[in-house]
């Protein structure tokens, strides 16, 4: 310490900023509440909403190695390494080495991860609707298009995937 006080800088009104107008803290913040309604709605399930994401992919392909579920799923490999492994550890997938590139994990949703994905649908689809909820119907349109158009313009950005599970 050189004994020399730092200046205080008062923020101006100018500069001043409040939270509830960024919208970065207001996407957290939806995030958060969307997360909770999600755990629940779908409690009785054990399943994150992310390993949900997972599931509904890996259901939609029927197989994918990995790497395609990351991308599919805006993730970085490793986290999703962790979430599948996580999801195969309670036999809701099956990974195994890919034949052509021995590098790589195939992975296929069990019979019972598709039966847990129907026994889900309801609960997941009540946490998603219920996020929404306190919008009009045609304002619920409008907010999950202007979320479409802001995630396919940054789509090819890999500093947008994330590592949560």
């Amino acid at each position: 310490m050189t004994g020399k006080r730092q200046p205080t800088v008062k923020p101006s009104k100018e500069r001043s900023w409040p939270l509830e107008q960024r919208p970065g803290f207001l996407i957290r913040r939806l995030h958060q509440i969307h997360v909770a309604l999600f755990q629940k709605k779908c409690a009785a399930f054990e399943i994150t909403p992310l390993q949900y994401s997972l599931l509904s992919a890996l259901a939609k392909r029927e197989t994918a190695d990995q790497t395609t579920l990351a991308a599919d799923v805006a993730l970085d490999r490793t986290t999703t390494t962790g979430a599948l492994k996580r999801l195969q550890s309670r036999h809701f997938i099956e990974r195994s080495i890919d034949h052509g590139d021995r590098r790589a994990q195939r992975c296929r949703l069990t019979k019972s991860g598709a039966k847990l994905l129907r026994q889900m649908e309801m609960s997941a689809r009540k946490a998603h609707l219920e996020t929404v909820a306190d919008l009009s119907k045609p304002d619920q349109k409008r907010f999950i298009a202007m979320m479409q158009q802001i995630v396919t313009a940054n789509a090819g950005r890999l500093e947008a995937t994330i590592a949560i599970d």
